[in-house]
């Protein structure tokens, strides 16, 4: 066995000393020199609580998008977006639809429900049992929810959703989660719940805390039809000879293709019947410092167009499951906050506007990839601007 051990501080992880001994580790059996992994301008000392065993950082490219319009009911006005990414032509092709969707007006955007799960699930020797206590979770929300609140201060228990199947009584606890993600935040709280339930409850029961039903960092059809993070809407209402002049296409066209496309998703099973809302909410996760596994959940998409009469294009995404934050997480670290104060977004109140830009930021980046497409110019910019080898 190998006796290779990666050196910590019990005191101190975070030291200068303690982050040096990791480089010279990594030196002394690898071919790295981390000559860039190693140099970086944020305090290590802010670090705990974000990341064990710290060597440096990934620097990973950002660039600027935009000015993107939005009018929403939290984000209004125009805004310039940070883009992490290593893939050409993106940045591009999203300041392409901002611009466009621009000079339509800006984007239409609205949150329509917001809330986060944990979700455990109760055992019983029958299902009257579980049918019972069903019942019982009714009579009692408010100890319930009161149990709950007792572990934090920003987190509330707006409903408990159950789900019987044979013995079992599978239940969302749903929240409101302020300015944070609360996946950890709703875990304290519902364990705190169920331990008041299983106190009080005078029939006998076992209980997981996470049955699995809320799908953390899974995609689930639960989620995109009862939300989990925020659901949010964004629209335009294109006119046709502004999408014939800026993209080469006709909206009759970029029609079709929608009612096409619309069959390959259902053939195929997705949870997108969009083009590509992973990329941008995956590069606008990484800039702002969001939690970037959750793009498993966030990038689920429900795009709806229409042609109408006089031949402008009508068009719209829905993300039913965005989960993001701008307090606590990664989004406190140096980088990731000054993306957050580039967009007016950072710390209390600014979750919902962040939720408002990136919705108007997917649809911008399907209005450019799906023209490009049409228009049959997305593989000469990919060539053009996403080649860096000789």
């Amino acid at each position: 066995m190998s006796d290779l051990r990666i050196p910590r501080d019990r005191d101190d992880d975070y030291s200068a000393a303690a982050i040096k001994a990791r480089h010279e580790l990594v030196r002394e059996h690898t071919d790295s020199t981390l000559e860039h992994v190693a140099s970086y301008s944020l305090d290590s000392g802010t670090l705990p609580g974000n990341i064990e065993n710290f060597i440096g950082v990934a620097q990973v490219p950002i660039g600027l998008a935009g000015p993107l319009l939005v009018n929403g009911e939290h984000a209004q006005g125009e805004f310039l977006v940070p883009l992490a990414t290593t893939e050409g032509t993106l940045v591009a092709s999203y300041s392409r639809g901002m611009k466009l969707t621009r000079e339509a007006g800006g984007i239409t955007t609205t949150v329509l429900d917001d809330k986060m799960q944990r979700a455990p699930v109760f055992s019983f020797d029958s299902a009257r049992e579980a049918k019972a206590f069903s019942a019982w979770l009714d009579e009692h929300f408010d100890e319930i929810a009161a149990a709950a609140q007792t572990t934090t201060r920003s987190g509330r228990l707006v409903e408990i959703q159950k789900f019987s199947v044979s013995k079992l009584l599978y239940t969302r606890f749903n929240y409101t989660t302020g300015d944070a993600a609360g996946q950890n935040m709703t875990g304290k709280a519902t364990f705190a719940a169920c331990a008041w339930i299983k106190q009080n409850y005078p029939g006998e029961l076992h209980f997981l805390l996470e049955g699995q039903f809320a799908t953390d960092k899974k995609t689930s059809v639960v989620n995109m039809l009862h939300t989990r993070g925020k659901r949010v809407v964004a629209e335009i209402t294109l006119p046709a000879a502004l999408v014939e002049e800026h993209m080469n296409v006709t909206t009759d066209k970029l029609w079709a293709a929608r009612l096409r496309g619309q069959l390959g998703a259902f053939m195929s099973v997705t949870n997108n019947n969009g083009n590509h809302s992973a990329n941008g909410i995956t590069a606008m996760f990484i800039a702002t410092g969001q939690d970037v596994a959750n793009v498993a959940e966030s990038s689920a998409l429900y795009g709806f167009s229409e042609l109408l009469p006089n031949g402008d294009l009508y068009t719209s995404i829905t993300i039913p499951s965005l989960i993001i934050a701008t307090y606590g997480g990664g989004t406190g670290l140096a980088t990731q906050r000054e993306c957050l104060e580039l967009l007016g977004c950072y710390g209390a109140g600014g979750v919902r506007k962040l939720a408002e830009i990136i919705a108007a930021t997917v649809l911008a980046g399907e209005l450019s990839l799906g023209s490009a497409v049409v228009a049959e110019e997305w593989v000469e910019a990919h060539d053009n601007l996403g080649r860096n080898r000789p």
